[in-house]
Protein backbone atom coordinates (compact mmCIF):
# COMPACT_ATOMS: atom_id res chain seq x y z
CA UNK A 1 0.00 0.00 0.00
CA UNK A 2 1.30 3.74 -1.18
CA UNK A 3 0.94 6.04 1.88
CA UNK A 4 -0.41 9.10 1.00
CA UNK A 5 -1.37 12.06 2.76
CA UNK A 6 -5.45 12.54 3.46
CA UNK A 7 -6.89 15.40 4.92
CA UNK A 8 -8.20 15.28 8.05
CA UNK A 9 -12.04 14.02 8.25
CA UNK A 10 -14.58 16.87 9.70
CA UNK A 11 -14.60 16.02 13.73
CA UNK A 12 -11.51 14.11 13.68
CA UNK A 13 -9.87 17.09 15.45
CA UNK A 14 -12.20 17.25 18.31
CA UNK A 15 -13.33 13.58 18.78
CA UNK A 16 -9.77 11.09 18.93
CA UNK A 17 -12.36 8.24 18.25
CA UNK A 18 -13.20 9.35 14.63
CA UNK A 19 -9.30 9.89 14.06
CA UNK A 20 -8.24 6.37 14.66
CA UNK A 21 -11.53 4.92 12.70
CA UNK A 22 -10.27 6.37 10.07
CA UNK A 23 -6.41 5.77 9.99
CA UNK A 24 -6.20 3.29 7.92
CA UNK A 25 -8.28 3.53 4.53
CA UNK A 26 -7.58 1.78 1.29
CA UNK A 27 -8.39 4.11 -1.85
CA UNK A 28 -8.07 2.94 -5.40
CA UNK A 29 -5.35 0.91 -7.02
CA UNK A 30 -2.53 0.64 -4.28
CA UNK A 31 -3.11 3.99 -3.03
CA UNK A 32 -4.08 4.12 0.86
CA UNK A 33 -3.22 4.41 4.29
CA UNK A 34 -2.37 3.25 7.33
CA UNK A 35 -1.44 5.85 9.95
CA UNK A 36 -0.56 2.87 13.06
CA UNK A 37 1.20 0.78 10.39
CA UNK A 38 4.04 -0.02 12.95
CA UNK A 39 4.99 0.41 16.47
CA UNK A 40 7.15 3.53 15.53
CA UNK A 41 3.51 4.90 13.73
CA UNK A 42 1.17 3.87 16.08
CA UNK A 43 3.27 6.04 18.99
CA UNK A 44 3.61 8.89 16.54
CA UNK A 45 -0.30 9.00 15.95
CA UNK A 46 -0.71 8.71 19.74
CA UNK A 47 1.79 11.38 20.61
CA UNK A 48 0.29 13.74 17.90
CA UNK A 49 -2.90 13.49 20.13
CA UNK A 50 -1.73 13.80 23.19
CA UNK A 51 -2.48 10.65 24.36
CA UNK A 52 0.53 9.56 25.10
CA UNK A 53 4.16 11.09 25.92
CA UNK A 54 6.17 11.93 23.33
CA UNK A 55 9.08 9.59 24.78
CA UNK A 56 6.67 6.55 24.87
CA UNK A 57 7.68 3.42 23.13
CA UNK A 58 4.70 1.25 21.99
CA UNK A 59 5.49 -2.77 21.26
CA UNK A 60 3.99 -4.75 18.11
CA UNK A 61 1.69 -5.69 21.32
CA UNK A 62 0.19 -2.46 21.84
CA UNK A 63 0.02 -1.38 18.40
CA UNK A 64 -2.04 -4.43 17.85
CA UNK A 65 -4.72 -3.97 20.28
CA UNK A 66 -5.00 -0.17 18.97
CA UNK A 67 -5.46 -1.49 15.71
CA UNK A 68 -8.21 -4.00 17.31
CA UNK A 69 -9.68 -0.89 18.69
CA UNK A 70 -10.04 0.71 15.84
CA UNK A 71 -11.89 -2.33 13.80
CA UNK A 72 -14.24 -2.20 16.51
CA UNK A 73 -14.93 1.65 16.59
CA UNK A 74 -15.69 0.97 12.47
CA UNK A 75 -18.02 -1.26 13.41
CA UNK A 76 -19.73 0.60 16.37
CA UNK A 77 -20.08 3.91 13.51
CA UNK A 78 -21.09 1.50 10.78
CA UNK A 79 -24.08 0.51 13.24
CA UNK A 80 -24.74 3.96 14.30
CA UNK A 81 -24.80 5.62 10.58
CA UNK A 82 -27.55 2.44 9.04
CA UNK A 83 -29.38 2.24 11.82
CA UNK A 84 -28.30 -1.15 12.61
CA UNK A 85 -27.44 -3.45 15.59
CA UNK A 86 -23.96 -3.05 16.70
CA UNK A 87 -21.95 -7.07 16.82
CA UNK A 88 -21.92 -7.60 20.18
CA UNK A 89 -17.81 -7.79 20.20
CA UNK A 90 -17.47 -4.23 19.09
CA UNK A 91 -19.33 -3.29 22.26
CA UNK A 92 -17.81 -5.64 24.66
CA UNK A 93 -14.08 -4.01 23.13
CA UNK A 94 -15.11 -0.95 23.14
CA UNK A 95 -16.24 -1.80 27.14
CA UNK A 96 -13.01 -3.38 28.11
CA UNK A 97 -10.91 -0.05 26.83
CA UNK A 98 -13.11 1.83 29.42
CA UNK A 99 -12.48 -0.46 31.91
CA UNK A 100 -9.22 -1.65 31.48
CA UNK A 101 -7.49 1.84 32.79
CA UNK A 102 -5.10 0.41 35.90
CA UNK A 103 -4.91 3.88 36.96
CA UNK A 104 -5.36 7.54 37.00
CA UNK A 105 -3.12 9.56 34.58
CA UNK A 106 -0.75 11.47 36.90
CA UNK A 107 0.50 15.08 36.99
CA UNK A 108 4.23 15.19 36.11
CA UNK A 109 6.53 18.61 35.69
CA UNK A 110 9.47 19.02 33.81
CA UNK A 111 11.40 22.51 33.49
CA UNK A 112 10.98 22.37 29.88
CA UNK A 113 8.13 21.03 29.54
CA UNK A 114 6.17 22.14 31.85
CA UNK A 115 2.75 20.45 33.60
CA UNK A 116 1.49 17.41 31.98
CA UNK A 117 0.14 14.43 32.94
CA UNK A 118 0.68 11.01 31.87
CA UNK A 119 0.23 7.65 33.13
CA UNK A 120 3.19 6.29 35.60
CA UNK A 121 2.58 2.51 34.09
CA UNK A 122 4.58 0.00 31.50
CA UNK A 123 4.04 0.19 27.91
CA UNK A 124 0.75 -1.85 27.73
CA UNK A 125 -0.79 0.32 30.15
CA UNK A 126 0.11 3.06 28.56
CA UNK A 127 -1.84 2.30 25.61
CA UNK A 128 -4.54 0.98 27.95
CA UNK A 129 -4.67 4.54 28.88
CA UNK A 130 -4.76 6.06 25.35
CA UNK A 131 -7.62 3.35 24.47
CA UNK A 132 -9.53 4.11 27.71
CA UNK A 133 -9.65 7.65 26.64
CA UNK A 134 -10.70 6.68 22.70
CA UNK A 135 -13.27 4.96 24.16
CA UNK A 136 -14.52 7.15 26.28
CA UNK A 137 -14.92 9.32 23.56
CA UNK A 138 -16.56 7.03 21.45
CA UNK A 139 -18.96 5.83 23.66
CA UNK A 140 -19.89 10.24 24.33
CA UNK A 141 -20.28 10.36 20.62
CA UNK A 142 -22.50 7.77 19.94
CA UNK A 143 -24.99 8.73 22.85
CA UNK A 144 -24.50 12.51 22.60
CA UNK A 145 -25.78 15.07 20.93
CA UNK A 146 -23.11 14.58 18.10
CA UNK A 147 -24.48 11.16 17.00
CA UNK A 148 -27.08 12.26 14.15
CA UNK A 149 -24.32 13.90 12.47
CA UNK A 150 -22.24 10.78 12.48
CA UNK A 151 -21.93 10.14 8.66
CA UNK A 152 -19.90 7.58 6.69
CA UNK A 153 -18.02 8.97 3.30
CA UNK A 154 -20.04 7.75 0.63
CA UNK A 155 -17.50 7.61 -1.66
CA UNK A 156 -16.97 4.28 -2.41
CA UNK A 157 -13.71 3.75 -2.24
CA UNK A 158 -13.30 5.69 0.73
CA UNK A 159 -14.02 4.18 4.87
CA UNK A 160 -13.87 7.14 6.83
CA UNK A 161 -16.37 8.38 9.34
CA UNK A 162 -17.16 11.89 9.52
CA UNK A 163 -19.27 14.71 11.41
CA UNK A 164 -21.70 16.47 8.84
CA UNK A 165 -21.51 19.49 8.84
CA UNK A 166 -24.78 20.45 7.25
CA UNK A 167 -26.97 18.05 6.30
CA UNK A 168 -25.91 17.58 2.52
CA UNK A 169 -22.64 17.17 3.26
CA UNK A 170 -21.71 13.46 1.10
CA UNK A 171 -17.80 12.99 1.38
CA UNK A 172 -15.29 13.39 4.41
CA UNK A 173 -13.03 15.57 2.55
CA UNK A 174 -12.74 17.27 -0.78
CA UNK A 175 -10.45 14.74 -2.45
CA UNK A 176 -12.99 12.33 -2.14
CA UNK A 177 -16.05 15.04 -3.53
CA UNK A 178 -13.77 15.46 -6.39
CA UNK A 179 -12.79 11.73 -7.08
CA UNK A 180 -16.76 10.80 -7.39
CA UNK A 181 -17.40 13.49 -9.61
CA UNK A 182 -14.39 13.27 -12.05
CA UNK A 183 -15.68 9.75 -12.41
CA UNK A 184 -19.45 10.73 -12.50
CA UNK A 185 -17.99 13.08 -15.45
CA UNK A 186 -15.67 10.17 -17.00
CA UNK A 187 -18.86 7.65 -16.98
CA UNK A 188 -21.22 10.22 -18.61
CA UNK A 189 -18.29 11.22 -21.54
CA UNK A 190 -17.90 7.48 -22.13
CA UNK A 191 -21.60 6.64 -22.61
CA UNK A 192 -21.86 9.93 -24.14
CA UNK A 193 -19.25 8.90 -27.16
CA UNK A 194 -20.30 4.90 -27.11
CA UNK A 195 -17.06 3.28 -25.70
Amino acid sequence: MQEISQPPAPGSAEHPSLALAGSLNDLPGTRGFDDLADPEAATAWLAARDLISPDAVLYELCRGRLVGLRAHLRALFAARVSCEAPPAGAIQALNDALTSVPGARLLRHDPVAGFRREADHPATQVVEHAMATIAEDAASLLTGAEAPQLAECEAGSCQRFFLRTHARRQWCSNRCGDRVRAARAYARKRVGSGV
